[in-house]
C-alpha cells in the first residue's frame, strides 16, 4: 500500500536525536553558545510544542475541512515557554506525540497528501504532501542544530589543535 511521503524520516527523528544526545549532562543540554541562540533543551521544547500545536493541528485541519486556512507558526512567540521547559520532559513528550502522529499518518491513504489548505504565512495553497516535506525539513534542521551544539559543547575542546579545521555554528 502506498503511503504519504516522509514518514520514515519523521519516525526516525526521535531516535536520531536520542543517539546524538547520549552522554550529555544537564549542563550540556542547557548550555547556550550565545544569548540569542537556543540550547539543546530549548530546541527539544520547541520540537515538543510544535509537534502538537503546529503540525498535528494542521494535519487535523487538512483532514477535517475543505481548504482550511493555516496560521504561520512563530517560534519567537514561545521563547519563554522553551526557556522554562524541562528538557527531559520536553523530549519525552515529543517522542510520545511523534509516535501518535506517525501512527495516525500511516493510517491515512496516500490520496490524503493531495488535500489542500491555504497557508497564510506563505500566502498560497499547499498540499498535505507539501507540509509533510516541510515537516521533514524542520526536523532535519533541528537535527543539524543539535548535532552542531553537541560538536561545540562536547568535542571542540577535546580536538585540541585539530579543531582549527572546523568552523562551528552552534
Amino acid at each position: 500500500m502506498a503511503e504519504l511521503p516522509c514518514l520514515d524520516l519523521l519516525e526516525a527523528t526521535p531516535h536520531i536525536l536520542r543517539d546524538l544526545m547520549s552522554g550529555l549532562t544537564e549542563d550540556d543540554v542547557r548550555w547556550k553558545p550565545a544569548a540569542d541562540r537556543f540550547s539543546i533543551g530549548e530546541v527539544l521544547a520547541h520540537l515538543s510544542h510544535s509537534e502538537w500545536h503546529c503540525y498535528r493541528r494542521r494535519v487535523d485541519l487538512f483532514m477535517s475541512e475543505q481548504r482550511p486556512e493555516l496560521e504561520p507558526d512563530e517560534a519567537s512567540f514561545h521563547l519563554e515557554l522553551y526557556r522554562k521547559a524541562d528538557p527531559e520532559d520536553a523530549f519525552d513528550h515529543f517522542e510520545e506525540q511523534r509516535e501518535t502522529n506517525i501512527e495516525y499518518l500511516r493510517g491515512l491513504p496516500a490520496s490524503a497528501g493531495r488535500r489542500v489548505a491555504y497557508h497564510k504565512g506563505a500566502a498560497t495553497e499547499i498540499t498535505l504532501e507539501n507540509m509533510l516535506h516541510e515537516w521533514a525539513m524542520h526536523d532535519l534542521g533541528h537535527i543539524r542544530q543539535i548535532a552542531e551544539l553537541v560538536r561545540a559543547r562536547k568535542h571542540w575542546e577535546g580536538a585540541g589543535p585539530l579543531n582549527a579545521d572546523y568552523k562551528l555554528q552552534p
